[in-house]
C-alpha cells in the first residue's frame, strides 16, 4: 500500500512495510533505539471488540503497533505502544527482568550459543573426552526456563542452554548424533558460558539420520499414478485485499509476527435471515508449549513456549505450489518487521485454497423414491512453520454447513537423545537412539461474537437416567446444561466419556423456536498438562492445566502465558486474567481452549515423522433456523462416473 491511510480506516489490516519504517522513524526521533537495540517484536495493537461493533474503527487514533525493544548491551527491554496516526510514542515501559520475565529470544542470539560453547574450556574438555571434535559439533539454542532455587544467579539475567549433536559433513542431519550428559547454559547478553555439567561420556549414535539420502531411503517408489486437482474455471473465493469472501462466509486475513495466522471478523450471510452474521471476531493459536518428560539433570529443565519464546510466525516457510498445497492455489506473503526494525517479507507465507471433503448429506428414500446426495468442500488458510527440530502446519478449516474447525499438523525430527537399556522415560527409536516421551500443548484463543458481542457459555454433558418411574426400561439418557457464569467457575475440563462440549450461545438473539443462537465447541479431550502442578512448567503453562478457560474480552489480554513467557516465573496470563472473577453470563466472552498431542515416539517416527494431527470444531447449534446447505447443487456428472 502507498501510504499509512490507504486502509480505509480499519485498524485490524495487517501492518504494512511503510508502516513498520513509520513506527522505527517514531521510536528514533523518541530517542529510543541505539545501535544495540534490537525489534524483538512489532505488531498491531488492535482496539477493543466493543469498539468495532459500535463503529469505532472512526477513532482519531485508529492505528497503532506494539514495540518491544531489547537491548543487547544490557539496558531494560521496553513495551513501547506507538500511535502511527498521529506519529508519537502513546506508552512506554521499562521491563524488571525478573518479575517481567525476558523478551523473545533473538535470531541473532541463536548462533551466539554454539559461538561461545565453542570457545569454553570445559565444553572443549567435556567433546575431547568423547573423542569429538568441536568442529562437528552443532549446538542447539534452548530457552531455559526458570529454575530460580536451583540457579538464582540466573535471575534477571538472559540466559540460553545448549544442547549438543554431531554433524558428520555438511548436509549430515545432526539429530542422529545426540551428545548425551553434557549441556552447557550461556548468557547471551554477557556473553558468558554459566555452566557446563558434564556426567560423563555417553556413547553417540551412529546411525545415519538423512532421510533424504537414497541410501537411508532407498530408490523412490514406481507405483503412484498422478492425482490431479484442477479447478478449470478457478476457485470459488474471492480476495479483496486481506479480505476473503466464500460461499457466505467472509473473513479477514492478519498475520502477526508471534501469532502466525489470525482470523477476524469471521461472520457468515444468512440466506434465510438475509443478514450477514457474525460468529468469531477473532481466532489464533496464541500460545504452544512443548514440556519434555525426561529428567536426568541435563534435560529436565526442557520446556519451550515456540510461541511467545520463539515467535512461530517468525519462523513461517516459503511455501511451494504441488508440495505444500496442491491445487488452485492463491499465496498470501507477510511482512513483519526484522530485529533492526526494517520490513521483511515472508514469500508465500500463507496459503488459500479450497478443497473437497467427501459427502456434505445423503439419502435415499424409497417411500418418495428419490436419491439425493451432496458434497461437502471447505476453504483452507494455512501456514506451515519450522521451530528447530519440528515443522507444525496450522490449518484453518471453513465449511459449507457453517462449521469452523483448526488442525495443527506435527512433523519434522522429533528432539533426540541417548539409549541405554531400559528407560521409562525414553523411547528407542533406532539402535542406542532414544526420544523423550513429550506433549505438544496448543491454546486457542477465540473472542467470540456469536450474533453479536453479548455471549454466555454453558457446558453441556450427556448423562444417564437411572430406572425409574419415568424410564421403567433404562433407555433414557438426557442433557444437562451447566452455565458458566464466572471466570473461576468458568476453567473447565473435557469430558469424552459425556461427550462435553461448550455452547456459546447469545441470549438476545433468539431463533425460530424461541432459544438463542449459539455454537458449540466440541474438544478432542487429549490430556492436558501432565507435568506436576507444583513443576515450574506448571507455573508457566498454566493455561494448559485446563481445556477450557472463559474470560471477559479485553484486547489487552491476548497470550494464555502472558506477554512475557521467556524467563517469566509464572502465574501470568491465564490465571492473572481470571483472578478478577469477572461476571460472564450476557457479556463479551473469549474462549481459550487448550488442546494437543501427547507423543510417545515410535521407531516409524525415525528418521522424519509422518504427520500427527490434533485439533478442535465449531459447530452451530441452533445458530440456523435448518440445514443451511438445501441450496448446495447436485455435483456435476463428470465426478460421478465409473
Amino acid at each position: 500500500m502507498s501510504d499509512l491511510h490507504d486502509h480505509d480506516h480499519d485498524p485490524l489490516a495487517p501492518v504494512t512495510a511503510e508502516e513498520i519504517r513509520a513506527a522505527r522513524d517514531i521510536l528514533s526521533t523518541a530517542g529510543l533505539l541505539a545501535d544495540s537495540t534490537r525489534f524483538a517484536y512489532l505488531g498491531l495493537e488492535e482496539p477493543a471488540k466493543e469498539a468495532l461493533f459500535e463503529g469505532g474503527t472512526e477513532a482519531a487514533d485508529w492505528r497503532r503497533v506494539r514495540v518491544l525493544l531489547q537491548d543487547t548491551a544490557g539496558a531494560p527491554a521496553r513495551d513501547v505502544v506507538v500511535s502511527l496516526t498521529d506519529r508519537r510514542v502513546v506508552s512506554d515501559r521499562r521491563l524488571d527482568p525478573v518479575t517481567d520475565g525476558q523478551l523473545p529470544v533473538l535470531e541473532e542470539e541463536f548462533g551466539a550459543v554454539e559461538e561461545l560453547l565453542a570457545k569454553d574450556e570445559r565444553w572443549l574438555a567435556a567433546l575431547e573426552s568423547r573423542g569429538l571434535d568441536v568442529r562437528k559439533v552443532r549446538v542447539a539454542p534452548l530457552s531455559a526456563g526458570v529454575y530460580a532455587d536451583e540457579y538464582p544467579q540466573e535471575s534477571g539475567r538472559r540466559i540460553l542452554r545448549g544442547l549438543a549433536f554431531v554433524q558428520d559433513h555438511e548436509v549430515d542431519h545432526a539429530w542422529a548424533h545426540p551428545v548425551d550428559g553434557l549441556v552447557g547454559y550461556v548468557d547471551v547478553t554477557h556473553r558468558t558460558v554459566d555452566q557446563v555439567i558434564d556426567l560423563g561420556p555417553v556413547p553417540v549414535p551412529a546411525g545415519s539420520g538423512n532421510f533424504d539420502d537414497p541410501e537411508v531411503a532407498g530408490p523412490p517408489r514406481t507405483t503412484q499414478r498422478p492425482i490431479e486437482i484442477t479447478q478449470p474455471e478457478g476457485p470459488s473465493f474471492a480476495l479483496d485485499g486481506h479480505r476473503l469472501t466464500w460461499e457466505n462466509w467472509s473473513l479477514d486475513i492478519g498475520f502477526d509476527v508471534r501469532e502466525g495466522l489470525v482470523l477476524h471478523r469471521v461472520a457468515f450471510a444468512d440466506r434465510d435471515t438475509g443478514r450477514t452474521r457474525p460468529i468469531v471476531h477473532r481466532a489464533s493459536i496464541a500460545e504452544m508449549v512443548v514440556p519434555y518428560a525426561d529428567p536426568s539433570p541435563v534435560r529436565s529443565w526442557q520446556n519451550y513456549f515456540d510461541t511467545g519464546e520463539y515467535l512461530i510466525g517468525r519462523c513461517a516457510n516459503s511455501l511451494e505450489l504441488g508440495c505444500d498445497c496442491v491445487g488452485d492455489i492463491t499465496y498470501l506473503d507477510a511482512v513483519i518487521a526484522d530485529e533492526q526494525g526494517e520490513p521483511r517479507t515472508l514469500r508465500n507465507a500463507i496459503c488459500l485454497h479450497e478443497e473437497d471433503d467427501g459427502i456434505l448429506w445423503k439419502h435415499t428414500d424409497l417411500w418418495a423414491g428419490s436419491a439425493e446426495t451432496r458434497r461437502q468442500r471447505r476453504m483452507v488458510l494455512s501456514f506451515f512453520t519450522t521451530i528447530g527440530n519440528y515443522d507444525y502446519g496450522f490449518y484453518w478449516y471453513l465449511y459449507l454447513d457453517g462449521t469452523i474447525a483448526f488442525e495443527a499438523k506435527a512433523t519434522g525430527v522429533v528432539f533426540t537423545a541417548a539409549y541405554e537399556g531400559d528407560d521409562r522415560f525414553r523411547a528407542e527409536i533406532a539402535p542406542g537412539l532414544g526420544a523423550p516421551f513429550h506433549q505438544h500443548l496448543f491454546c486457542a484463543r477465540l473472542d467470540m461474537a456469536v450474533d453479536g458481542v453479548t455471549n454466555r457459555v454453558e457446558e453441556v454433558d450427556a448423562v444417564r437416567v437411572p430406572v425409574g418411574p419415568d424410564n421403567p426400561r433404562g433407555n433414557a439418557f438426557t442433557l444437562r446444561r451447566t452455565p458458566l457464569l464466572t471466570e473461576r467457575a468458568a476453567q473447565r475440563d473435557a469430558a469424552p466419556a459425556a461427550d462435553r462440549t461448550w455452547h456459546i450461545t447469545n441470549p438476545e438473539s433468539l431463533n425460530h423456536l424461541g432459544r438463542p443462537v449459539g455454537y458449540a465447541l466440541f474438544p478432542e479431550g487429549r490430556p492436558t498438562l501432565l507435568a506436576d502442578p507444583e513443576s515450574s512448567v506448571a507455573a508457566r503453562a498454566a493455561f494448559a492445566t485446563r481445556h477450557l478457560w472463559v474470560t471477559r474480552s479485553d484486547a489487552a489480554e491476548r497470550y494464555p502465558a502472558g506477554d512475557f513467557v521467556n524467563q517469566h516465573p509464572g502465574g501470568a496470563g491465564l490465571p492473572a486474567y481470571a483472578a478478577a472473577d469477572r461476571d460472564l453470563d450476557g457479556q463479551p466472552l473469549t474462549l481459550w481452549h487448550t488442546f494437543g498431542l501427547t507423543h510417545a515416539p515410535r521407531p516409524e517416527d525415525w528418521p522424519i515423522m509422518p504427520v500427527d494431527r490434533t485439533g478442535f470444531t465449531l459447530k452451530p447449534f441452533g445458530f440456523f433456523d435448518r440445514n443451511p446447505t438445501l441450496d448446495v447443487p447436485r455435483p456435476g456428472s463428470a465426478h460421478c462416473h465409473g
